[in-house]
């Protein structure tokens, strides 16, 4: 077995950890947290106690506000 890493790049992935999230949308990861907080969060994936972003789902959210 070879120890070669598959790297994907960041705008094809599908979920975004908060660190990724927050320098793709150029947004905080403290707002990042306060907004996929909610329960009803669109753009949230839990696993375990791991938070995703759902990379889709928030370009989706950010392109109907005005402000965040």
């Amino acid at each position: 077995m070879s120890d070669i890493k598959c790297v994907v790049p960041i705008w094809e992935k599908s979920n975004l950890t908060l660190e990724e999230a927050a320098s793709y949308f150029n947004i905080g990861i403290n707002k990042l947290r306060e907004l996929s907080d909610d329960d009803k969060c669109p753009f949230v994936l839990w696993v375990g106690s791991k938070r995703l972003i759902k990379r889709k789902k928030l370009e989706e959210y950010l392109s109907k506000i005005y402000s965040i």
